[in-house]
């Protein structure tokens, strides 16, 4: 917002003055990020009015950094031949990804207008399932036969560096397109000129299926903290390469996903400003009417103990304190066991392993917030009850930690996000247990 608040009324200007030049100029003296930011704030008719005043190459790189919307609101504004210029400079990924967030009728509007090698591209890119790794790829990728020597490929990187959206790995295949190993640019250079790449390559590649995951794509990239991983088939040959730009996107967009549903709204689509007020307040508002209902659900257990309070007002004074611990304690291990969940790949030993050391952890939690509770209360009440409210908040933490850890390991079990609604679902969870331990608690001891 800094870029736009700045450069705005000058671009503004050029605009109502149709000073090409000075528009131009805009779009070639910054880097396309800061350009996009300054475009962003422009309609559709106004943003493609600058866009247009430099060439294709340009106006590809800034679209990469445009708001998704406002990409969409060029298609209606843009002359046809001038928006399949753009596309044609595109990644495949990115020109998927647009092409994927129109409606049919304006794809099948613009396909014709490209070629046939790249209405192929396209349609296959747009046939692997959304969200999976064929999705998220680019087709742009060096690949040599490992018959050549180091001469001849230093001879096809150059053809085909033009076409390479990243070169800094060299994927080897054999005449069927199978990937059979890797090399970089640093061991041909080192390599003696007449030596094969089939007797310099590695052949451990880390590669990933087109139908896995792209979190897990993702995952793999941070894992071996490479650049690019190679896709492959069911027959291992390679039709793509995924870069460490857009693994950083999955993860971004994993990390808002996570974010959204953990505090018990549905992910958004679109950004929160771009959001229509409606589908905001419904995303949201689903979830909060079934949490209002868990909290009628505490408020008639209330009403059950109305009779222990009256008998024993002092817990009323207690009852937020014990009530926001187990909470709390819940929240925290939810929030780490669903980003350790995230970051690996866990059997079943490592599970029990992550509840144990919970547990363990839980305990020591306990004991602290019970002395704390303890000292705290014995100002307020005598020492039989300052006893019962430190015991309830040690076990609130215990429960509320064991409910924070097993909520998101039951849910991936079933196949479902571990961030689902986990922060609510714990506190109105917790709530009502709470307000049972403790209430009984306080019977059992003060009876």
């Amino acid at each position: 917002m800094f870029y736009s608040s700045l450069l705005l009324p000058d671009l503004r200007m050029s605009l109502e003055e149709n000073d090409r030049e000075g528009m131009r100029e805009f779009c070639l003296a910054l880097h396309a990020a800061i350009v996009a930011e300054v475009l962003n704030e422009l309609g559709g008719q106004e943003l493609w009015q600058v866009l247009s005043t430099c060439d294709a190459t340009h106006q590809a790189e800034i679209f990469g950094f445009l708001n998704p919307n406002r990409q969409v609101e060029i298609v209606d504004v843009a002359d046809r031949k001038d928006l399949t210029k753009l596309l044609a400079e595109m990644a495949p990924d990115e020109r998927v990804d647009f092409l994927g967030r129109l409606d049919e009728a304006h794809v099948e509007a613009i396909l014709p207008l490209m070629t046939q090698a790249e209405r192929a591209d396209i349609r296959k890119l747009l046939s692997y399932p959304d969200g999976s790794a064929g999705s998220i790829m680019t087709t742009e990728f060096t690949a040599l036969d490992e018959n050549l020597s180091v001469t001849e490929a230093f001879d096809q990187l150059t053809r085909q560096a033009a076409e390479s959206e990243a070169i800094y790995y060299i994927y080897i295949v054999d005449e069927a397109k199978r990937l059979d190993g890797i090399a970089t640019l640093r061991q041909l250079l080192c390599a003696k000129r007449t030596a094969k790449l089939v007797d310099i390559m590695r052949r451990d590649v880390i590669s990933v299926r087109v139908d896995d995951d792209e979190e897990f794509v993702a995952s793999e990239l941070a894992r071996y903290d490479i650049l690019a991983i190679p896709v492959v088939d069911n027959q291992n040959r390679l039709v793509g390469i995924v870069t460490h730009d857009d693994a950083i996107d999955v993860i971004k967009d994993e990390a808002a996903e996570d974010a959204q549903m953990a505090a018990a709204v549905q992910p958004l689509d679109e950004s929160y400003m771009d959001t229509p007020l409606l589908v905001l307040a419904r995303k949201r508002g689903v979830w909060l009417v079934l949490l209002l209902c868990a909290a009628f659900g505490n408020a008639s257990l209330l009403k059950r103990y109305e009779d222990i309070e009256k008998t024993f007002s002092w817990i009323g004074w207690f009852v937020p304190l014990v009530l926001a611990c187990g909470g709390n304690a819940g929240s925290q291990s939810a929030t780490l066991v669903i980003r350790e969940i995230h970051t690996r790949t866990m059997n079943r030993r490592e599970k029990m392993k992550l509840i144990w050391r919970e547990a363990r952890v839980a305990l020591v939690l306990g004991a602290c917030m019970m002395t704390v509770a303890f000292g705290g209360a014995l100002q307020l009440v005598t020492l039989t009850q300052s006893l019962t409210v430190s015991a309830v908040v040690c076990l609130m933490v215990l429960f509320g930690t064991v409910m924070g850890t097993m909520l998101p390991i039951t849910f991936k079990a079933l196949g479902m996000d571990p961030a689902l609604m986990s922060n609510p679902l714990i506190a109105s969870l917790s709530d009502l247990l709470g307000v049972f331990v403790f209430f009984n608690a306080t019977l059992l001891v003060m009876s």
